[in-house]
Parts: structure tokens; sequence; C-alpha cells
């Protein structure tokens, strides 16, 4: 899997559909810089972005994925399960090309208020965990907030361990905005697999507004069970 020729495809499918940077970005719900990585080859968009790029430039995922139209996409014709197979196979090694023995795993929500999209990467020794995404789908809210943060949690045997804060805090904004430029990069963390099957992984956000502060409290959902791994 080639990053950077993946990039350019992105790059001529959004110029071909008359879209700047900032189009693309707001369409997909992520900032015009999260864009910028894509068309330049550092990162790749999430499996649901993906997919939904296909759809929307009416290309098939095997095209988006080898970064060139291999044949015109006249029907669906590969399932929505291979398709997932393959963007993870495919991220699991562009990732993590130097070392073999990591395994990869996304995270998902099943709050209906959040939708949250990321990644974990580990081995038999650490993991990194990727956030990428967090949108807020909890209806309108046009509050202006004095200040919004947020930050990941492990909960272990009923104790609460703060595991990485988000990439910065939020001033005087609505919270939906302050959402669209959040990350949580968190490399070498201690924990394996078995221990995410185990323990509970959760996002905290705070916003406050005068006296009152409004806390989320977001679980987080591992794809499936850990593989066979020698941990």
């Amino acid at each position: 899997m080639d990053a950077e020729k993946i990039g350019k495809f992105i790059k001529q499918e959004r110029i071909k559909n008359h879209l700047t940077q900032s189009d693309l970005a707001s369409k997909y719900g992520v900032t015009y810089q999260a864009v910028s990585k894509w068309e330049n080859g550092i990162n790749l968009p999430d499996i649901e972005v993906l997919k939904e790029m296909s759809n929307d430039f009416n290309v098939n995922m095997e095209d988006l994925l080898s970064g060139e139209v291999v044949r015109s996409k006249k029907k669906k014709v590969i399932y929505p399960i291979i398709i997932l197979i393959v963007i993870i196979i495919g991220l699991a090694i562009l990732l993590f090309r130097n070392n073999s023995n990591f395994s990869f795993k996304t995270i998902s929500t099943t709050c209906k208020e959040f939708k949250v999209t990321g990644s974990i990467a580990y081995d038999s020794k650490t993991s990194s965990i990727n956030i990428s995404s967090i949108n807020y789908c909890g209806g309108e809210d046009n509050t202006l907030y004095d200040m919004i943060s947020c930050e990941l949690y492990e909960e272990e045997n009923d104790e609460k361990i703060l595991i990485s804060k988000c990439n910065k805090q939020g001033k005087n904004q609505k919270l939906e905005d302050y959402l669209k430029d959040i990350e949580i990069a968190v490399d070498n963390y201690k924990q394996k697999c078995k221990s995410y099957a185990h323990n509970k992984i959760y996002l905290e956000i705070f916003a406050s507004s005068g006296n009152k502060t409004t806390t989320y409290k977001i679980d987080l959902n591992l794809n499936n069970n850990c593989p066979s791994i020698k941990e």
C-alpha cells in the first residue's frame, strides 16, 4: 500500500469534483490540515471516511487503496466485511511496516451524542492509541462555552487512570467547533491487547459555562477480541 500514491489519488478526485481542501474537510468532519496530510501521504483517512469517499467519488475501494483506477465502478461486488478486513490489514501494514509483530484494532462508540473514530496498534510489549476524530451528534448546542477540554481514561478494577489529554483546550467556543480540531495520540502505552479486553476505555469531555460544568462520558468500543498473539 503506497500512502503517497493514495494521497495523490484523493487530491485528483477532490479537484475533479471541484472541491477545495476546506470543502473536503467540512464534508468529512475533519480539519483542512488533516486533508493536507492525506494528500501528502503522511496519514490516511479513517475506515468510515474511506468508505464514504468511495461512494462520493464513485470509485471502487480497490481503486482508492491502489491509488489508481483499476476498473470502473459499475456496481459494488465486494461485501462490506471484506472491505473492512482489507482496509484494516492495509493500514496496519502502512503504519507499522517496520514491525511485523504489530496488530491493529479500530475504536468506535455506541454513545448517541458523539461519534468517535480511531485505532489501537499493539504488540506483545506495548500499544499505541490514536483518536483522529470526535464529532458531536447530540442535537443543536449553540452554547458558547468559557472552557472545553477532554481526557482519555482507562478504568481498571474500579480505578480511574488518566491515559492522555486532548491536544488543546477550547475557549469561548461551541462544543461542535472545538471538537473539529481534536486529536489524541499516545505512543508506547503500557497496556497490552488482553488488558483492553477486560478494562474499560473512555473519553470525558468537560464544557464549562459560567459556574456550570457539563461532563460527557463516552465509552469506547474495540472492534473484536484479541487475536492469537504471544503476550
